[in-house]
């Protein structure tokens, strides 16, 4: 009998336990099904299917506070561990906070899927598209394609770094140009191509963009994406290992080269010599290369003589910073592409004209503040950029004074410096007035009441409504809107 009893209250524990273990699984899985949907509205629906979908919930272990997330393949785990963890770290602790940590990996029991390959006789693997691509941590050249449908994008190439995602301006056309002729069919007409551009103008965005369209038009391409440190490091694993004439044999194997940041090669005389080798084997048989580069060749100080000559020999295309048409015509596009949340117009020209540094500053900017107000479900406002953003906002920022917005306003409509702060309501000293107040708004961190004391001591209600009437007239009065653009590049240069 108490047997019978003990036995009945094991059971009942066990059911107990059985209910808690399956709440907390539909808990946790309607977490999730939250946090997917978050993503899906930042990052595209293109994206999120690719990426984030094919997620699946593993274990949850209270005492460590660690998840673990589990993708089909080795490749996709790495990609999204690579490329997604910290925002998908923030999402869980948003959601559920005794999430402390979060693992990402293999569904247990598909590693043997990594192992699929087409094999080839001269020993390297293929995958089903035919091309061969490195991979960051396998030998130079052994790296390929993930098996998968078409699209796959290749190992180590950006699958949102396309030609169809870059916004050409005056500041980039010349290598947005460049870089599409080097991935056409037909043969270019400067070998080799030389990007150079200041960190964050987009000339690793062309590499990436130039691999997936010289794939897309020549499917049996190999194709070697790498960093100039990267092509080091596996040039001296090389030399250890004995194996350099493999790495020679692999590396001139390539019918496309893309070399980032090639400034790292600097003082490398070894790892200098052989891609000089490599280059003119790769030149003499008709292939491509590309080097990015954050100055010019005859700038790179410690490169050899020989290998200066190489990289300059063809075209070198520079990326200047981007002017203010062009950060805007990205944020539009950003915006048109990859975000349903509303943005106002007066938030995207602040970002615009704010964050002038470089365009990843610039598109991180608005990704974080989008992100924010996704998590926080607050809408987007003039207000939340600048609270949100303001380490961003601060490195961005020229110190344009409202004694320098009045001096250039004055000049500009030939009025008197006096009449900023005078009484009179003449309408040829009222609209500078008021312009001179929307630009100290748009330019400098200063509240509307500290505007408005710099204007005569003006009252902030009325800071507000030049602000509001200028915002208004530059959509309906095109030489308004002209005056406007001419003073902000007065003030901006």
């Amino acid at each position: 009998m108490g047997s019978q009893h003990n036995s009945a209250g094991a059971d009942n524990r066990n059911d107990t336990e059985r209910m808690i273990e399956e709440q907390e699984a539909l808990d946790l899985a309607a977490d999730w099904a939250d946090i997917s949907q978050g993503l899906r509205k930042d990052l595209g629906q293109q994206l999120h299917a690719q990426w984030i979908k094919p997620i699946q919930l593993g274990s949850f272990c209270k005492e460590t506070g660690t998840l673990d997330l589990f993708l089909p393949t080795e490749f996709s785990a790495n990609w999204v561990a690579d490329r997604f963890a910290d925002r998908l770290s923030l999402a869980w602790k948003i959601a559920r906070p005794d999430v402390r940590h979060m693992r990402v990996s293999v569904l247990p029991g598909r590693r043997a899927m990594q192992g699929l390959r087409l094999g080839r006789e001269d020993g390297t693997r293929r995958a089903a598209n035919d091309a061969i691509i490195s991979q960051p941590g396998d030998a130079l050249g052994l790296g390929a394609a993930e098996l998968g449908g078409a699209g796959q994008p290749p190992v180590g190439l950006d699958p949102s770094l396309t030609f169809v995602s870059f916004v050409t301006g005056t500041a980039n056309v010349l290598a947005s140009n460049a870089a599409q002729r080097m991935a056409a069919t037909e043969t270019p007409q400067f070998a080799p191509l030389y990007l150079k551009a200041a960190t964050g103008q987009g000339k690793t965005h062309l590499l990436h963009a130039i691999g997936h369209a010289y794939l897309a038009a020549h499917p049996r391409a190999r194709i070697f994406y790498c960093s100039a440190e990267r092509f080091m490091v596996e040039f001296v694993q090389a030399l250890r290992q004995n194996q350099t004439i493999e790495f020679k044999t692999r590396l001139r194997g390539f019918d496309l080269l893309l070399v980032d940041d090639i400034q790292f090669i600097i003082g490398k005389a070894s790892a200098q010599e052989e891609l000089l080798y490599t280059i003119d084997a790769l030149l003499a048989e008709g292939k491509r290369l590309v080097f990015a580069a954050d100055r010019a060749p005859q700038a790179l100080d410690g490169v050899e003589q020989r290998l200066l000559s190489r990289l300059s020999m063809g075209l070198v295309a520079d990326i200047q910073p981007a002017d203010i048409e062009l950060r805007r015509s990205i944020l539009e596009h950003r915006l048109a592409r990859f975000s349903p949340t509303h943005v106002p117009a007066d938030v995207v020209e602040f970002l615009a004209r704010t964050i002038n540094r470089n365009v990843r500053e610039l598109v991180g900017g608005l990704n974080k503040l989008i992100a924010y107000a996704q998590l926080t479900g607050q809408a987007v406002s003039l207000q939340l950029a600048e609270e949100q953003l303001t380490d961003i906002l601060s490195a961005n920022r020229r110190r344009i004074t409202i004694d320098e917005i009045q001096r250039t306003v004055c000049q500009f409509y030939r009025v008197d410096r006096t009449e900023m702060a005078s009484k009179r309501r003449a309408r040829a000293v009222v609209r500078p007035r008021q312009v001179a107040m929307y630009l100290a708004k748009v330019l400098t961190p200063r509240s509307y009441p500290e505007i408005g004391r710099k204007f005569g001591g003006r009252d902030h209600s009325t800071v507000i409504h030049a602000v509001r009437l200028i915002e208004d007239l530059r959509t309906r009065d095109a030489d308004m809107d002209g005056d406007v653009r001419s003073l902000l590049r007065q003030l901006e240069s």
